[in-house]
């Protein structure tokens, strides 16, 4: 048996995680690479992609940098396509990529309703897809942890997003259908919900003094989350310590929806 502390560690695994140019795609990278993974940091800057790329590399860890678009299917083709030619396979896919557009529904309009689906839910279903199709060729199967949100287990919120929880919600049960269709072919497939994340995702709300004051007084930990409390969910989740766990959203939320 190996020791315990061995089962949160990546070695020899090949891992794609978008969004990974900054907040918790850049902390997951960063931790995964520092376990032993071989990382592929997928951004649509490609300027920051490099940046975390080096920034593994100067840690002395393996990642390797790639731009592409989520929301366009070709190029999430060919970002795999290269994954496979240059590594031998993917073992671990984290859906990270997203985007809110913050606004009343009546105001919302379809242009910016499609793109809320066309990153936050379709691309998960893309990516996954895709990354399937390589982990299939080879025993082990892999792990797919998406980014869904506490915004996809609940109606409320501070203020109208409804895109945004509209997708979240499809993310939570996207993760179960696909753990269903796959756990026969060792493919492990689940969901981290974070809370608020301190990460530039929410720059804009955190200008707000009243608005941070308020998510902490509807906390129960009174806080808002570090991205790296975010990265040590995904962590358990794509490694071998949660090898029996599968079709699962872990809330990492301050006892939000406890509530």
């Amino acid at each position: 048996m190996s020791l315990p502390l061995e089962q949160f560690h990546l070695r020899g695994r090949v891992a794609v995680i978008t969004g990974a140019g900054s907040g918790i795609g850049r902390c997951t990278a960063e931790l995964f690479a520092s376990v032993g993974a071989r990382v592929v940091v997928v951004d649509v800057d490609e300027a920051a992609a490099y940046a975390v790329a080096d920034a593994i590399a100067a840690a002395g860890h393996a990642a390797w940098p790639r731009q592409a678009d989520v929301s366009v299917e070709a190029e999430i083709e060919s970002m795999f396509a290269e994954v496979a030619e240059r590594e031998r396979a993917v073992d671990i896919l984290v859906n990270n990529a997203g985007t809110a557009i913050r606004r009343p529904t009546i105001e919302l309009s379809l242009a910016d309703w499609d793109k809320v689906v066309a990153i936050n839910m379709t691309a998960v279903f893309l990516c996954a897809r895709a990354a399937a199709r390589q982990m299939l060729k080879h025993e082990r199967g892999g792990a797919i942890v998406n980014i869904a949100s506490i915004m996809g287990l609940s109606g409320g919120g501070l203020y109208p997003n409804i895109s945004y929880q509209a997708t979240k919600g499809a993310v939570v049960n996207m993760t179960r259908a696909l753990a269903v269709e796959w756990a026969k072919q060792n493919i492990r497939v689940n969901a981290v919900a974070p809370t608020w994340v301190k990460t530039p995702f929410i720059t804009q709300l955190m200008k707000s003094p009243e608005l941070v004051a308020e998510i902490e007084r509807i906390t129960p930990m009174g806080r808002l989350a570090e991205p790296e409390e975010i990265a040590n969910a995904v962590l358990f989740l794509a490694s071998p310590a949660a090898s029996m766990v599968t079709g699962h959203t872990l809330a990492v939320d301050g006892g939000f929806l406890a509530q």
